[in-house]
């Protein structure tokens, strides 16, 4: 299954909702499973992200939906990017 980079900021919004229900971020990786996709690993960051997800998703058509829904919700801007294997890049390349 393809796997992508999600890149999230969190609003204003998101920062309260947070800091008042930390649960909250658990339950928002099962709304991500619920529209077609599995976060495979997520990290906070600092700097310009506040979060770096890997999520595996059948095709883009399922990251587009989830990153509108998501942002749709006023809680965080979100920026998904296919990633390619290594190994796929060189098998290409020889």
């Amino acid at each position: 299954m393809p796997t992508y980079l999600m890149l999230t900021t969190l609003t204003e919004k998101g920062v309260q909702t947070l800091h008042a229900n930390p649960a909250r971020l658990r339950e928002v990786n099962r709304d991500v499973e619920e529209m077609g996709a599995k976060v495979l690993h997520q990290w906070a960051a600092l700097g310009a992200y506040d979060f770096v997800n890997v999520i595996e998703a059948p095709d883009d058509v399922t990251v587009a939906k989830v990153s509108l829904a998501l942002g749709a919700r006023g809680s965080a801007k979100l920026e998904s990017l296919p990633l390619i294997s290594v190994d796929e890049l060189l098998a290409t390349l020889s």
